[in-house]
């Protein structure tokens, strides 16, 4: 595929460390902003109904689906993705072959503790 001005213009920006950092942020807040709008959408949802069920302003979701906005806390989150039915993750990646320490080498998945408690005619079990 044929390169337009845009690209190479996109290429030798993306050489500025300051802008490719930049750039990487804004697609970050772009992809929750998409992915919040796509989940509203599913559910047949407008962002007044969503805002009302969620006990906030419309103005408020218009916000959270905004490409922009990098206000997002994991609480609201939470909250919009239990009513659109969802779950939030968030994944933490290097930012290059051989940057930054290495924690987990895969997405480690969360369980919540489960309360321990003794079963009779057991040693211990788990519930």
């Amino acid at each position: 595929m044929k390169k337009t001005n845009f690209d190479r213009y996109l290429e030798e920006q993306l050489q500025d460390p300051a802008f490719a950092a930049r750039f990487d942020r804004a697609g970050e807040a772009w992809d929750v902003a998409l992915q919040i709008a796509a989940l509203r959408k599913k559910a047949g949802l407008s962002q007044k109904e969503l805002a009302k069920l969620l006990k906030i302003s419309q103005q408020q979701i218009s916000r959270l689906e905004s490409p922009g906005y990098e206000g997002h806390s994991l609480s609201t989150l939470r909250r919009v993705a239990t009513v659109l039915h969802a779950r939030v993750r968030v994944v933490f990646e290097p930012e290059g072959p051989g940057k930054g320490a290495h924690v987990a080498e895969a997405a480690v998945g969360y369980q919540a503790k489960k309360n321990r408690t003794k079963r009779p005619g057991t040693e211990d079990s788990t519930l």
